[in-house]
């Protein structure tokens, strides 16, 4: 009996733990967070949800919402409009580096071509900076690439 009842609960344990072990995909892990809502909020309004869920993998340089507040006042109000899309995707997309890049693969001047076309320049010296924003927390694991997240919104070139 006790062996039956030991047996069932390890297999009990063992098929819930791969559910419990799963890392949330990027979209799930920034809601999870809390500090991001207006990043998921512009995700969402730039029809970018379904791509960020997606297989990636993608390092996203993500801005908190105290970073986007540091915005010059009606910046965000302005992305967020319809007849903005394409504005916003192109900020977005400018966090957004194809592949997993871990804090440990980085070097300094590193240049990194993001989803947007253009370049980020990454430094080390004196803690990690992307275009001048300072990564605040390296390494947050998502089921399909990985977030850093940075203290200031970094702007494509125009």
């Amino acid at each position: 009996m006790i062996r039956r009842t030991f047996l069932a609960l390890t297999a009990a344990v063992a098929l819930a733990a791969p559910a419990s072990a799963q890392t949330a995909d990027i979209v799930d892990t920034a809601v999870a967070a809390g500090s991001f809502g207006t990043l998921v909020a512009a995700v969402q309004a730039a029809g970018l949800v379904e791509t960020l869920k997606g297989p990636g993998p993608f390092t996203v340089f993500a801005p908190t919402d105290e970073a986007f507040a540091k915005l010059p006042a009606g910046t965000v109000e302005d992305l967020l409009k319809p007849e903005n899309k394409d504005k916003l995707v192109a900020v977005l997309t400018y966090h957004v580096v194809a592949g997993k890049v871990m804090s440990t693969d980085l070097s300094n001047g590193m240049k990194a071509a993001t989803v947007q076309g253009a370049e980020i320049t990454i430094m080390t010296e004196g803690g990690v900076k992307v275009n001048g924003a300072n990564v605040v927390s390296a390494d947050v694991a998502a089921s399909n690439g990985v977030i850093h997240v940075i203290d200031s919104v970094i702007l494509p070139p125009m």
